[in-house]
């Protein structure tokens, strides 16, 4: 049984050191007697001794199906297809080396084993073995080259050195090259070009040399491939130009264009319609602008500033260009423009119109010759075209006025102003409209109903503009009066209405201010007019009786002017009080309080009507009431009062009214029950009264002082605030004028400076110049001097040369060839000879015929 086990031991021992490989299988088997490892390739049954070590277990043998390709990192080396060995026998490898092995259908098409130190390297996910890559038409790859080496078309690639492998091919990589990126074609369309910039100094496909940096146009149609020394920096789109357009074209260096010409730099062209119909501008050029055709008609002109006459622009010249026939179009040039940017028409003036022109240049007009500066005036019918040596000013037109209308003229001579009315006006030369301005307060009047205007209770409302230069014209309406006065002979005149008045032009209205509402409150009613009257006026006032009781009066006073307007004087007067509603209303309102003061209640309430009308018209010699009250100082006559209402102020007034019906009613039925009670509440009353009135004087009395103490405050804080805001302001103001005072005299000392430097790099440009200038003729000088003495040193040379040999002596010379020739051909025997290299054909007959001559001779 022990026998037994250890028999089948060893069997199973020996089975493990036995591996049999297939065909296509291979493992590694380290020799730990020599310790090298070596390859073991199948098909085979190999026994593993005991000092032997399976490294790699049986693998596959690496297949590469066609049109695919792996990387071998540490490849083992090779010659004629096999592996070389060592004198050990083992592989040899070749460390930090890659090679890339392709089945191109030639090379690598069977399996291969992985050698002890070769490395299969994966390509991230594509795995180790991957497709060659197909490049199609109008793409390229861009690759790398890792070391020195030459390519199969024989170039020699330096490290570092990128290229393009361009399609269609299957590109087959090498172990030399790295993939760097694909390179696709930019389609190039008509009408279109592509910028082109050069990374390094290069020789591009045509065989042009480009600079790096350097820039150029690929016009041709179709697909293009930059280069690895070049890259596309942009699509470059033409300009299409039209019979209604073109461009103007600037140099930025100086070059030839695209149709050969030489331009300058910062020379600018037109490219129209006849010379191409689409334009891409070069890498040297920059299209400034795009211009559209100037046309004018038969009836059009203009004027052209810095116009280009035969190739040269005239700067600071004017030419007028006319429209012939049935038109005339033309491009401005480079540098010309239209004058005011503009086309004109022919001026046409009819036979109420006239043209003022004025000559910029001296100038012969026909047999007249105008000066610069002068004006004189062209009348109609007719068309005008100015010269370039005449300015238009205005075209004027006759002006019919009615007898009501006018308008402002100043004569520019004379300065005189005057108005002009019912006629036809036709300016002169020397004429202009003239504005009269009046003020705010008349412009806004003007347009108001009647000339007047109530300041609270009238909306406002939006002005019209008035025609300044037309005479200011004013309906007075009937029974109205309006002043005027005349600034230049200082002295009024006044109108009465209705009439219609307009005013010279040193004339203005008076403005009156009067006073309005109830009661009345100044400067309330703005009016040009001043109404006659009769009219009727209202106010309301309030007196107070002897028994202190305060009442509230509505009167009306009925009113007019009475004068003779016959007597400028007179006339005068009703305009002499500015404000006659509000002193007459002051006036009457101040006797009315007198009178009702010296009377009691009872005796006011019982004769209120002859106390007020009393008041009013005082009393004639027989004590009566007189029918009017005139103030003498405008004429002004009150001749009816209405008392409206009587109305007491305070409450305790209107108790006291009522108490006093009370009494009389009690006094009837009860006389001494009356009489005594009526004296007692008047003793009361009287005593109340006295009471109330020192207390209303005492409040009225604090009320002045707390008023005059706020006015004092408010004045106060008025006189702080306008101080502070005044000195800041000035201390703004002397802040900002001495930053401007420092910012001018820093940039006049900065303009200076820069004047001195420019001077000065000027003065040493100009010596500079003028050094190589002299040492250059000097050189000159110096050189021609030399070629002088060099030529006459040759020419005595050569004189004292032939006297030496002699003519005698040259004479010999010359015949010394011949003779020789002739005296070697007469020893041989001969009279001639030819020589020939035995190829070529001779015509014998002819030669020999040459050589012995003819027969007669």
């Amino acid at each position: 049984i022990c026998y037994s086990f250890c028999t089948l031991l060893h069997i199973a021992v020996t089975m493990s050191n036995v591996l049999r490989l297939k065909r296509d299988e291979h493992i590694h088997v380290l020799d730990n007697n020599t310790n090298l490892t070596k390859c073991i390739l199948g098909p085979l049954t190999f026994t593993r001794m005991d000092h032997q070590k399976v490294v790699v277990e049986p693998t596959q043998f690496i297949s590469l199906p066609p049109q695919t390709f792996c990387r071998i990192c540490n490849p083992v080396k090779m010659e004629g297809g096999k592996v070389v060995e060592n004198e050990l026998g083992e592989a040899i490898i070749q460390y930090g080396h890659e090679e890339v092995r392709v089945n191109d259908g030639t090379h690598w098409t069977v399996p291969f084993p992985l050698y002890p130190g070769e490395v299969l390297k994966q390509e991230g996910k594509e795995g180790a073995i991957q497709k060659l890559t197909v490049v199609p038409r109008n793409k390229a790859l861009r690759l790398r080259c890792e070391r020195d080496f030459t390519d199969a078309d024989g170039v020699a690639r330096k490290a570092g050195d990128e290229f393009l492998v361009e399609g269609p091919r299957t590109y087959i990589p090498t172990e030399n090259v790295s993939f760097v990126n694909k390179v696709n074609a930019t389609v190039i369309k008509p009408n279109q070009a592509l910028k082109l910039r050069s990374i390094v100094d290069f020789t591009d496909r045509t065989g042009t040399f480009r600079k790096g940096g350097s820039e150029w146009l690929v016009r041709k149609e179709g697909a293009y491939l930059p280069s690895v020394e070049e890259e596309i920096t942009k699509i470059e789109k033409a300009y299409v130009i039209t019979e209604r357009d073109a461009i103007e074209v600037e140099a930025i260096t100086t070059h030839k264009d695209y149709f050969g010409k030489e331009r300058l730099a910062g020379e600018r062209w037109l490219v129209t319609i006849k010379d191409t119909a689409a334009y891409i501008p070069e890498v040297t050029e920059v299209v400034v602008d795009r211009k559209s055709i100037t046309t004018l008609s038969n009836r059009q002109y203009c004027v052209v500033l810095d116009p280009v006459i035969d190739g040269v622009q005239q700067f600071g010249h004017r030419e007028i260009r006319k429209g012939e026939g049935e038109g005339t179009s033309f491009f401005l040039l480079p540098g010309e423009q239209l004058e005011n940017n503009r086309v004109k028409d022919i001026t046409i003036l009819g036979s109420d119109e006239a043209l003022l022109v004025k000559a910029v240049e001296q100038f012969n007009d026909g047999e007249t010759v105008r000066k610069p500066g002068e004006k004189w005036m062209l009348t109609g019918p007719l068309e005008y075209i100015p010269p370039v040596e005449v300015e238009i000013l205005d075209t004027r037109k006759a002006m019919p006025l009615d007898k009501n209308e006018g308008i402002y003229i100043r004569n520019e001579t004379t300065g005189k102003v005057s108005m002009i009315t019912g006629t036809t006006h036709m300016r002169q030369s020397d004429e202009i409209l003239w504005e009269k301005v009046l003020p705010d307060v008349v412009e806004e009047l003007l347009q108001c109903p009647k000339g007047s205007k109530h300041t609270v209770k009238d909306p406002a409302r939006s002005l019209t503009m008035r025609d300044k230069t037309k005479a200011v014209r004013f309906n007075i309406p009937h029974n109205s009066a309006v002043q005027i006065y005349d600034y230049a002979g200082k002295e009024p005149r006044i109108v009465f209405g209705p009439d219609l008045v307009m005013l010279a032009p040193d004339e203005s209205f008076t403005v009156l201010s009067l006073s309005g509402d109830k009661p009345k409150i100044p400067n309330v009613i703005k009016s040009l007019q001043l109404r006659l009257g009769p009219e009727f006026m209202t106010d309301v006032i309030t007196v107070e009786t002897s028994d202190h009781a305060r009442l509230e009066l509505r009167l009306s006073y009925n009113w007019q002017f009475k004068f003779n307007r016959e007597d400028k004087e007179e006339c005068k007067k009703v305009f002499s009080v500015p404000d006659f509603v509000g002193d007459a209303c002051k006036a009457i309102a101040g006797r009315v309080r007198g009178q009702v003061a010296m009377e009691s209640f009872d005796s006011f309430h019982r004769n209120s009507a002859r106390i007020i009308r009393g008041a009013v018209f005082g009393f004639d010699e027989n004590k009566k009431i007189r029918d009017s009250f005139k103030f003498t100082a405008n004429n002004l006559v009150i001749t009816n009062v209405d008392i409206q209402s009587v109305e007491p102020v305070d409450q305790k007034t209107r108790d006291s009214l009522q108490k006093s019906v009370q009494l009389a009613i009690e006094i009837t039925t009860k006389s001494q029950e009356a009489t005594a009670r009526h004296r007692a509440e008047r003793e009361a009353q009287t005593a109340n009264s006295e009471l109330e009135r020192r207390k209303l004087q005492d409040a009225a009395v604090a009320e002045r002082q707390k008023k005059d103490y706020l006015k004092l405050q408010a004045e106060n804080e008025a006189i702080e605030a306008t101080g502070q805001a005044k000195a800041e302001a000035e201390a703004r103001a002397e802040a900002l004028l001495i930053e401007a005072k420092s910012e001018l005299e820093q940039a006049q000392l900065k303009a200076s400076a820069q004047k001195i430097s420019a001077d000065a790099d000027l003065d040493m440009m100009k010596r500079k110049h003028q050094t190589t200038l002299d040492y250059q003729k000097k050189l000159n000088d110096l050189e021609v001097e030399k070629v002088e003495k060099l030529s006459k040193i040759e020419a005595e040379k050569f004189e004292s040369t032939m006297d030496a040999i002699g003519p005698e002596t040259i004479l010999a010379m010359a015949k010394a060839g011949p003779e020789l020739q002739a005296q070697l051909l007469e020893g041989l025997g001969l009279k001639g000879y030819l020589i020939t290299d035995g190829n070529s054909p001779i015509n014998l007959f002819n030669t020999a015929g040459g050589m012995i001559g003819a027969p007669n001779q």
